[in-house]
Order: C-alpha cells, then structure tokens, then sequence
C-alpha cells in the first residue's frame, strides 16, 4: 500500500499553504500535561494471560495540565485605528434654507394655527350660550303649557272667591295650589283701577267719563296671568276713556 506524501507543516517551515512566508505568526498553543499511572500488578501478570480480565491493572490515572501558553500573534506596522472623517478645508457647507426664512415661516404658521384655536374657541363658547339659551326656552313651553290647562281652575276659583264661596276647607285648598303654581313664576295681573295696557290687556267694553284722565279699567272681568316676563294670557276688562 503505497503511503500518501505529507504536506508540510506550517509551524516548521515557518511558510504558508501556498509557500509564501507572511508578515503574520499565527498564535500557538502549548499544552503540557503530566500523567500518574500506578498498576497494582507487575507487567509480567498482566502479559500473563490474555484470558484473564483487566480489572484492577489501573487504579488512578491522573492527567495534570501543568500550564497552557499562548503567544500572541505578532503584526507588522502600528495598530489600526478607526478615525472620525476629517472635513476637507475649502469645502463648501451643505446647502439649505436661511435660518430667518425658516423663523419667519415658523411665526406665521404659529399665528395661524392661534387665530385657528382662538376661531374655534369663540363657536364654541357661542354654541355653548346657544344651547343653555334652548334649553331654558323649551322648560319654559313646557311650564308654560302645563299652566295654561290649569287657568280655568283658577277662573272658577276666582269667581267662588267674589261671590263668598271660598271658606273652609276649600278655601285652604285653593290658597295652597296658588302658592304652589306661583312657584313656578305663575302671576296674576289685571285689577280695577290699572292704566289700559293694549299688550296686556283685552278691552270688550269701552266708556267715557270725566273721573279718569287716561284710559283706565273700570272692571275686570277675567284676569291675566304671565310666566316671568311671558305673556300667558291677557286680562279682560272694560275701559273708560277720559272725555
């Protein structure tokens, strides 16, 4: 059997793979270890027969790494470091808007989007008034249309009151829902006496006389009555008109 030739080592030739010597030593690493074999039989016991078992030929094998040693590579020339880039002298900086414009601009997109918050927050406050303003006008109607079913209620208890009929219980009765309905802002208006008002009052009946100077109710035939400053219904009354 024909035997290969061995490529030469490295280590020894002080060469490459490819024959050429290079700048760099590659690291090498020795290691030396010592080995404690103890047998408990002579050699000639254990060549003695190949029948009989091994046990006991070994009892302690110890392997010692006294010490490991690496040498560093050895490089040629300084070592390499990395540098920030220097900028080249006479270069001109890189091109891009002047500062002022960019302020300027900046300022103006700031004084829109303020004229847009302060835009904003003016509707809104406007809308806000709006709305409270609705809601009071509609609880208003609605107050106002309950009361308004209840003015007949308070015809007849008027007209029980001029003939003497509210006493007693009934009379207790009726002052206690006037109380509550003035709760609400119910008043009554319209009494003998009062100067004519054509936007509170309705005239069915006109008279002259010389005891008025000015047009004047001179009876009060149903009175009128108002929710705060609205007008529910107009009071009834004959006038007299100065002669």
């Amino acid at each position: 059997m024909t035997e290969k030739p061995r490529a030469a080592d490295p280590a020894q030739s002080g060469s490459t793979p490819g024959g050429s010597a290079t700048a760099e030593e590659q690291p090498r690493v020795v290691i030396r270890d010592n080995r404690k074999v103890s047998k408990s039989e002579p050699p000639a016991a254990a060549d003695a027969g190949a029948d009989t078992p091994a046990e006991g030929l070994v009892e302690d094998a110890e392997i010692v790494v006294d010490e490991i040693e690496v040498e560093a590579a050895s490089v040629d020339g300084p070592p390499v470091v990395d540098a920030p880039a220097q900028p080249v002298e006479g270069a001109a900086p890189p091109a891009g808007p002047p500062l002022g414009a960019e302020l300027e601009a900046l300022r103006a997109e700031l004084d829109e989007r303020t004229r847009d918050l302060q835009r904003v927050t003016a509707e809104y406050a406007n809308y806000r008034k709006r709305v409270d303003r609705d809601r009071s006008l509609v609880q208003e109607q609605a107050t106002g249309s309950v009361l308004a079913a209840l003015l007949p209620i308070l015809d007849d208890l008027d007209r029980a009151r001029e003939h003497g009929d509210l006493v007693g219980p009934f009379g207790t009765v009726a002052e206690q829902l006037t109380t509550a309905l003035g709760k609400f802002g119910l008043s009554a208006f319209g009494e003998q006496g009062d100067p004519f008002d054509p936007t509170r009052h309705e005239a069915v009946a006109h008279q002259r006389t010389a005891d008025v100077t000015e047009p004047t109710c001179v009876q009060v035939m149903r009175r009128g009555y108002q929710l705060g400053e609205r007008l529910l219904r107009p009071a009834m009354v004959a006038v007299a008109d100065p002669e």
